[in-house]
């Protein structure tokens, strides 16, 4: 089965983003095909690069990272949604770099969140 997931969220202000990440991780393991996960609303706020939890907290960060890396998934953070909120920093100088964005996710318009619902068996949405 193939998913597309939205998390609206703040990563440590509700448990919708630690859901989405465990749902995930979850499906991955069990076969599944995580096509997109898209930050919407606070959910940029996942993303951002400088962010350091305290280390008796779970690494959030560090799990959207790992799930990138380790299986592929596409972490796309909403550029309007990440403008309004300051989570973008400075461009860099090719205009496609963003500092402040962490490794592993990339700035994407809601074009690819469509796309990913059309090519999506099941499309879920994590409130924060």
């Amino acid at each position: 089965m193939k998913f597309a997931l939205m998390v609206n969220g703040s990563p440590y202000r509700s448990q919708g983003a630690l859901s989405a990440c465990r749902f995930a991780m979850a499906a991955v393991e069990q076969g599944h095909q995580v096509l997109r996960v898209f930050f919407h609303g606070d959910g940029v706020y996942n993303a951002v690069r400088d962010a350091v939890p305290p280390a008796d907290e779970i690494q959030l960060p560090q799990l959207w990272r790992d799930l990138a890396r380790d299986h592929g998934v596409d972490l796309a953070v909403c550029s309007a949604a990440a403008e309004r909120r300051g989570v973008l920093g400075e461009q860099g100088e090719d205009m496609e770099a963003f500092p402040a964005v962490a490794d592993g996710f990339r700035v994407a318009g809601l074009g690819l969140w469509m796309d990913a619902c059309l090519a999506a068996d099941r499309v879920i949405v994590f409130h924060g």
